[in-house]
């Protein structure tokens, strides 16, 4: 049977579409998902897109056909600036390969477990510091940045064995640059980067910042400054990598160590500063699902500081790291280039199409979600995940390329909400807006989460 030309979406507006896309990229994607189903193509500003939004489709290019696309697809192209030969946007696969065997005997669940009381400590330390805070400075938090800076602190303290406390501050404000400029180019790529604008300076500020924060840890640690730091027993995952070796016994230069890295760095920050900062927002206006993970933080801790080996227990915990996840997953968007002309659903995909794959929109899917938009951590109860498509869920990716880094966020995103339940809440302020998600490169609540703290 001759494949079907796929439907086109935006063919009547200015530019492809793109005007719309640049305006309201998630409500021109849900539009033309209501108009065409699934699957269609657009091209804004003349760069082709096509929209995949269904288990099926995610099984196809992520795992069945993962040999007929890549990353050299436009977003990464966005990013690579950024990023550089990182995991995270790296096209070569054969590069990407030897980095991927390098680094994944130091992101098994038995080498995430040493890392735990890292994650768990730093919550301690943050809470405490809540606590002293001065009555004049009020009582709402901005939840966003404090979780900002907690992150950082776990993930540097993790890759580093430092303190990196007053540099956080300083790269996450260099980060939020970058993710401005680049979301907003990737929705309206115009004029090019390469041109000397002020947002092409903003960037390359921004770039430099970070850049010269990576550097400077590394650059301690090879001179022995930093060496200090790091127990023998317990290496971090900077003495990992420096000791890390190839099947043929070669390792990871200078420059793709830096590389890999800042894509750590901004991975577990990333996940960590918008996961959390949605889950208490979602708790604060569900609180009956706010009761029930108080209720079983209060059973399985008993008011103690919770160890890697609670995991099993904390199932609730769990769930609400879940279905925050899917409801407003930081990775949102993913995408890759089809190398090929492909065939998906009986429909023809062009090659060097760029395949956009959201999960914001794929998460709530109504074949799959009833009643997506509401906050329901019972959504991943076993017997619900039982009767969905594997797929349907993707909030670290699949495949081959599934994110290197989703043990040691979903181990950290569950201890850190169940250490800050044990004995603390975030309420709504009296007359608090609702929180809209900003999609940038990544998924932001826009203009943060602001949240009361109480002690329960």
């Amino acid at each position: 049977m001759t494949p079907r030309e796929l439907p086109v979406a935006g063919a009547r507006n200015l530019f492809g579409g793109a005007l719309a896309f640049k305006r309201d990229q998630l409500g021109f994607l849900a539009e033309n998902i209501r108009r065409h189903g699934d699957l269609f193509r657009f091209s804004p500003l003349g760069v082709p897109m096509v929209l995949a939004n269904h288990p099926d489709h995610i099984q196809h290019i992520l795992v069945d056909g993962e040999e007929r696309y890549d990353k050299d697809a436009t977003i990464f192209k966005v990013v690579r600036p950024v990023l550089r030969n990182g995991l995270i946007s790296i096209a070569d696969k054969e590069q990407w390969s030897r980095q991927r065997r390098m680094m994944a005997p130091h992101f098994t669940p038995r080498t995430v477990a040493g890392f735990a009381e890292n994650m768990t400590s730093e919550t301690v330390h943050m809470l405490e510091r809540w606590e002293r805070r001065p009555r004049s400075a009020g009582d709402v938090l901005d939840v966003t940045d404090e979780i900002g800076q907690l992150a950082l602190r776990i993930v540097n303290r993790s890759l580093f064995s430092a303190d990196v406390s007053r540099a956080a501050q300083a790269f996450e404000r260099a980060f939020a640059a970058a993710n401005n400029v680049l979301g907003s180019f990737f929705r309206f790529p115009f004029p090019p980067l390469s041109w000397p604008t002020a947002r092409r300076r903003r960037l390359r500020s921004a770039i430099d910042d970070m850049d010269h924060f990576v550097s400077g840890v590394i650059r301690e640690r090879l001179s022995g400054e930093g060496a200090g730091q790091t127990d023998p027993q317990r290496p971090d995952l900077l003495t990992l990598l420096l000791h890390s070796v190839d099947d043929d016994g070669t390792a990871m230069d200078l420059e793709q160590l830096h590389h890999e890295v800042l894509n750590l760095c901004i991975g577990a920050f990333e996940t960590t500063t918008n996961t959390l900062s949605w889950a208490f927002y979602l708790l604060a206006r569900h609180p009956q699902a706010e009761q029930r993970l108080h209720a079983e933080v209060d059973q399985v801790l008993a008011g103690r500081v919770p160890r890697f080996e609670d995991l099993p227990q904390l199932t609730y915990t769990r769930r609400v790291i879940d279905e925050t996840l899917r409801i407003y997953s930081p990775a949102y968007q993913t995408m890759r280039h089809a190398r090929e002309e492909d065939v998906i659903a009986g429909y023809r995909i062009p090659s060097g199409s760029n395949v956009l794959l959201n999960s914001y929109l794929l998460h709530r899917h109504p074949e799959f979600w009833p009643d997506p938009d509401r906050f329901d951590p019972e959504n991943f109860a076993p017997e619900r995940v039982a009767a969905r498509p594997k797929h349907a869920y993707i909030p670290f990716g699949s495949g081959r390329r599934v994110c290197i880094g989703k043990h040691f966020a979903l181990t950290e995103l569950t201890l850190a909400l169940a250490t800050v339940a044990r004995g603390h809440r975030l309420l709504l302020p009296d007359g608090a807006p609702v929180v809209e998600p900003e999609p940038l490169i990544t998924l932001h609540p826009r203009g943060g989460v602001h949240l009361r703290l109480v002690r329960r």
